[in-house]
């Protein structure tokens, strides 16, 4: 009996599963305003309670890097979260912290044909070396290597390293850019908060034409959720604009992770935004981005790339991990 969570600054999503022949059964489930509890531990042990459950291991798929059993601040959420104090609060025995796309990752193992949308059927090498891009609130990266019986995750923090620009108009955005952030990594460009920042930059520069109708839409409360809804549409230029340079980049650094990890096994797009974008994914932009790697355009037309549909791939993840530890898998 294995405890899963998927934690995020804005909900914690807690459940309970049971392993039947190897395989995970979900029993009960249940989402929690995380600033609506001080901590995690308190998130835990309100589900324990309620659902009068008894699990023998858990484990915590968490948004930012976790490091020796321990995530030190939760990006957007003052929540310092540590293994040792959520077996001693809840009286969990053994309890694993991973990152939110180490869990993704590990969640690849327990989705079926039909929770992905192929960009790129390409050619699969069972043991070849696997990666996973998400784009949400931020941009999360993980990879998968083959033991010889499975693939194993690893976390990373792929998505805070230097942005590339792949061309003289992406090079004029970075300066922008540089100039607001200092620092400009690939998560200020594909991300949610990322496309609104192409968005600025393309207005701003003078790229399109920004209407009275269109600045009010965007004040509301996610502007991006707006620029991806009338770019999709094709109800403003200007958000149709910003909507393929943002998939051409999501596609490039998708491309980047392939190569990176040698990932002949396949690059999985998980996250919030792909779904939501697919029809846009699958018009070229995204895949022409991909293999445009010079001497290495052969090697990435092979690579096999899909998309994640599943939103609870994560959740999944992190009970397959926390059944792995308990030998239950």
């Amino acid at each position: 009996m294995i405890l899963a969570g998927d934690i995020g600054g804005t909900n914690a999503r807690i459940a309970f599963f049971e392993v039947e022949q190897r395989r995970l059964k979900r029993v009960y489930e249940h989402v929690y305003p995380s600033r609506e509890h001080p901590n995690l531990e308190s998130a835990v042990a309100t589900f324990i309670d309620e659902y009068r459950v008894k699990p023998v291991g858990a484990c915590f798929g968490i948004a930012g890097p976790v490091s020796g059993g321990r995530l030190a601040q939760m990006p957007n959420l003052k929540w310092v979260v540590e293994a040792d104090n959520l077996e001693r609060v809840t009286g969990i025995r053994s309890v694993t912290l991973v990152n939110d796309l180490e869990a993704d990752a590990y969640g690849v193992a327990e989705l079926q044909p039909s929770d992905f949308a192929s960009l790129n059927e390409g050619r699969a090498d069972p043991s070849g070396n696997q990666g996973v891009i998400a784009a949400g609130t931020g941009l999360g990266e993980a990879g998968l290597y083959w033991d010889g019986k499975t693939h194993r995750p690893f976390a990373c923090e792929g998505g805070h390293v230097d942005f590339g620009p792949g061309d003289e108009l992406q090079t004029e955005m970075l300066a922008y850019l540089r100039r607001e952030f200092g620092h400009v990594s690939w998560e200020r460009a594909i991300a949610g908060p990322g496309l609104f920042n192409v968005y600025r930059f393309l207005r701003d520069t003078l790229r399109g034409e920004e209407p009275v109708w269109l600045r009010d839409e965007l004040t509301n409360e996610d502007p991006s959720a707006h620029i991806a809804r009338l770019g999709l549409e094709s109800k403003s230029e200007l958000c149709v604009l910003a909507l393929d340079i943002f998939v051409s980049m999501y596609g490039a650094e998708a491309g980047n992770l392939a190569l990176k990890l040698m990932a002949t096994g396949g690059i999985f797009i998980g996250g919030g935004i792909a779904p939501k974008i697919l029809r846009k994914l699958q018009e070229g932009g995204f895949m022409g981005a991909f293999v445009r790697k010079g001497r290495s355009e052969h090697l990435l037309r092979h690579i096999p790339v899909r998309v994640i549909l599943n939103d609870k791939s994560a959740l999944l993840g992190a009970a397959h991990a926390a059944a792995m530890r308990a030998s239950l898998l």
